[in-house]
């Protein structure tokens, strides 16, 4: 059969007459641009959905449209099992081995039957080998799975970054994102039925995140823990926060989050890519990509948390598009089941319902299939603008269905649109169109991809090799095979750089590693450029590093000396032995000019390798403090015998005044000690002397009394003797005597007396050369200074700061071989 000529439009499969229940020769041609009012797709198992959806997704890829597909059961990842040459080799990898044994073939054969009957089918519908090789080259294929590293894993912490939309204008729209995204988080941990106006889990986690995103902020799960204790505001309404929600019960919620974020099985949820839509749906050269995620292999709780943030994060893209009338990207959803309720309000109802009123004017198509159209939101129904209706399996839903069609298609409808749905055969189906005036059967085409039904997790991996991509999104080489960013080394400081090797998304970040940016310092001049350079000449690439900071306590406890010490270590390159610390030393960085998110318009170099690995960097800071405990003792000079250290923000001369002030009041202590001591003798023997001195006062009037009463008596006898009176000289002696002792004990004393005045002064004579000498002794003991070794505890070493530093570098716009001149400050 010729082959079709779509004319840009969707080659959907061809008319079927119900009557004769024949195919006619005319196709269904669909314009894509009818997808910005949105699709759903019904149809009990075995009707063929699942072919007309993969279809219809192939005829999206041809017309270089890209795609986002949520694959909850597994049959998306069809859409990789295209070979253009139809080759049985290419279809035995995904025979089912059960199958061929049940019909007792060999897999080889049932290789064989499948490729002619793809062959045949193929040709019967007009489809050839050129088609089969445009949809092959017309886009990448991938398949991700959020929560496993079996596909291309996602990191979903970039769900709690700051959109770059303006507050004040998307102030609801972003409030909407916050909720599904808290309501999301509190239903992985356990928290489901969460009402918004209701719960103060709900309320805090809010309230913190548009605190940081109102402020133009970014939060990572680490950071949004750490708030839930320490929240950046005070109240809640009218309510102080502390009668709200009590410091203590704070702590309970943040030790639920952290269970979660420690979980082993969380770190897959933190590894690869981003959602980073644009990326998702263009490669860097602009190439459309046909994104599949696989969430066949998570519970309820987990699905919904990701499929929120999904939505969340295209509305966040869809936002910042400019208006477009034609189809700019398809979101296609495989089983919307249990994700757009017409009763319950999960998270991801909000998000989808205000998508399929909005996302029309920006070019964003939704295509929801289900078996199950009872279960759909009669609400989102009536902003569907194309219904595709196959066999269903109760009256019930089509019932549900004839309502809906009669609130689009005007009264009068019901009948035979009842008529035609309860005609359908397999593969058949009819379709409502708002932009068509009436609605048509058709039957599907064949799909160019092979339909090997379900895949498991397990042949994901091999799917995506199929592709040629790795764990890391990349662009394809020559041969086919993806060169993924984790194989291009990150330029070191100041080295030449191809442009080609910056992207504007951000590599995903091992979980448990926290990330964190250098904040830009530098003005061009200061970074080195001329005066005729300025800021809109350059460009901001950011280089990552793995960044270590310490702060040593140093106790001197004898010297009641307490020192801090920080050490900065910086990893561009991950030793393949232990690391070589000396040399990795560099001056600590001013944690002040840390940031939580990077510039703009700011593109990211690759990693290195191993940076993407967790186990490579985690027991490094570790490691550091090892070694710093034991090369790391501080010295210190000290006056061991004044008891004084010098501070190691101290001068020599301060020290020496410290020294010098601190000898004087050791010797002021120890004068005042001998003083007390020589004070006391002189006390003594001045109170000696004193008495001493009345003593030869006293004897000194004794011998003068003596003297007189010795003339007295003399003169009696005398003048006795001249009267020729008796006179007795034995009275006159006695008195002789007597002067003569008084004489001898004045002399006595008074020699004692001389002799302690001699020993007054020799005393006073040794005070004055001790206190010389206890001068001389201390003013020695001021330059006494000598240096000891201190060494700290294991325990007082702590680490600061442990992350993959993203530093920022000056690029010339329109130089890609230019150097990189740092933006940040150094020390």
């Amino acid at each position: 059969m010729a082959s079709i000529n779509r004319d840009k439009q969707f080659y959907l499969g061809k008319q079927y007459d119900l009557q004769s229940k024949k195919l006619l020769d005319t196709p269904i041609l669909y314009d894509p641009a009818d997808l910005t009012t949105h699709a759903v797709v019904t149809g009990m198992t075995g009707s063929g959905k699942t072919g007309l959806c993969i279809g219809l997704l192939e005829e999206a890829a041809l017309q270089g449209i890209p795609a986002i597909m949520i694959d909850p059961k597994g049959d998306l990842t069809n859409l990789l099992l295209h070979f253009p040459d139809l080759l049985p080799s290419d279809f035995e990898p995904w025979m089912d081995p059960d199958e061929a044994r049940r019909e007792d073939k060999t897999v080889k054969i049932m290789a064989e039957e499948k490729a002619a009957l793809w062959k045949k089918g193929l040709g019967d519908w007009g489809v050839g080998k050129e088609d089969l090789q445009k949809l092959t080259d017309a886009a990448d294929f991938a398949v991700y799975t959020p929560g496993s590293k079996s596909g291309i894993p996602v990191n979903i912490l970039s769900s709690f970054a700051c959109p770059d939309l303006d507050w004040e204008t998307n102030a609801e729209m972003l409030r909407d994102k916050i909720s599904a995204t808290v309501t999301g988080v509190l239903g992985l941990v356990g928290l489901n039925d969460i009402d918004p106006l209701r719960s103060r889990e709900h309320i805090l986690l809010a309230n913190i995140l548009e605190s940081a995103w109102s402020a133009g902020k970014s939060l990572d799960l680490t950071e949004l823990i750490m708030q839930v204790q320490n929240p950046p505001f005070d109240k809640l309404g009218a309510f102080p926060l502390e009668n709200l929600y009590p410091e203590k019960e704070r702590f309970d919620l943040a030790m639920l989050l952290n269970n979660f974020l420690a979980s082993p099985s969380f770190q897959t949820w933190m590894d690869g890519q981003s959602l980073d839509i644009a990326s998702i749906l263009y490669t860097p050269d602009g190439k459309p990509r046909h994104s599949v995620f696989y969430i066949a292999h998570l519970d309820d709780a987990e699905r919904m948390f990701f499929v929120t943030l999904l939505f969340a994060a295209i509305e966040s893209w869809m936002r910042m598009q400019r208006g477009s009338s034609g189809l700019r990207a398809l979101i296609y959803f495989d089983e919307i089941l249990g994700y757009l309720p017409p009763v319950a309000n999960p998270p991801s109802r909000p998000i989808m319902l205000r998508m399929l009123k909005q996302a029309r004017a920006f070019g964003v198509g939704l295509v929801l299939a289900t078996q199950n159209p009872v279960d759909l939101d009669y609400k989102a129904l009536s902003n569907i603008g194309t219904w595709m209706i196959g066999r269903l399996q109760t009256e019930r839903d089509k019932q549900r269905l004839l309502d809906g069609l009669e609130g689009v298609a005007g009264t009068g409808s019901a009948k035979e649109y009842d008529k035609m749905i309860s005609g359908l055969q397999k593969r058949v189906f009819l379709l409502h169109n708002v932009h068509e005036k009436k609605p048509e059967l058709f039957q599907t085409r064949w799909v160019m991809n092979y339909l090997a039904g379900p895949l498991t997790r397990t042949q994901i991996p091999a799917l995506n090799k199929l592709m040629g991509v790795s764990k890391v999104i990349g662009r394809k080489t020559a041969a086919g095979s993806a060169k993924t960013s984790t194989e291009i080394k990150a330029a070191k400081p100041s080295s030449t750089v191809a442009s080609s090797r910056f992207s504007q998304s951000r590599p995903g970040i091992p979980g448990g590693i926290q990330e964190q940016f250098l904040g830009i310092k530098l003005d061009p001049a200061d970074a080195g450029y001329g005066a005729e350079i300025k800021r809109s000449d350059l460009k901001v690439v950011y280089q990552p590093a793995v960044y270590l900071q310490t702060e040593t306590t140093y106790y001197a406890k004898k010297f009641n000396l307490t020192m801090h010490k920080k050490h900065a270590a910086m990893i561009h390159e991950l030793p393949s032995g232990s690391p070589r610390w000396e040399e990795l030393s560099v001056e600590p960085l001013d944690e002040q000019d840390f940031l939580t998110s990077a510039e703009s318009n700011g593109l990211f170099a690759t990693l290195p390798d191993g940076f993407s690995n967790a186990k490579s960097i985690q027991g490094l800071d570790n490691a550091l403090i090892d070694w710093i405990y034991r090369t790391g003792a501080a010295t210190l000079t000290v006056n061991e015998t004044l008891n004084v250290a010098m501070d190691p923000e101290e001068g020599k001369a301060d020290f020496r005044k410290r020294c010098a002030d601190a000898a004087r009041d050791a010797r002021d202590q120890e004068a005042q000690k001998l003083e007390r001591a020589l004070d006391k003798k002189l006390q003594t023997l001045e109170t000696r002397i004193k008495r001493q001195e009345m003593e030869v006062d006293q004897q000194e009037a004794e011998l003068g009394q003596r003297r007189m009463e010795e003339i007295g008596t003399a003169g009696s006898v005398l003048l006795k003797m001249l009267s020729s009176k008796k006179a007795s000289l034995s009275s006159s002696m006695t008195k002789r005597r007597m002067t003569s002792k008084a004489k001898a004990e004045l002399e006595q004393e008074t020699q004692e007396l001389e002799d302690m005045q001699a020993q007054l002064e020799d005393l006073m004579a040794e005070k004055e050369d001790v206190l010389k000498e206890l001068n001389d002794k201390w003013a020695n003991i001021v330059d006494d200074s000598t240096e000891i070794s201190v060494t700290p505890y294991k325990k007082d070493i702590y680490m600061a700061v442990f992350s993959v530093l993203w530093m920022p570098y000056y690029q010339l716009v329109d130089d890609d071989r230019a150097k990189l001149a740092p933006a940040f400050r150094v020390a």
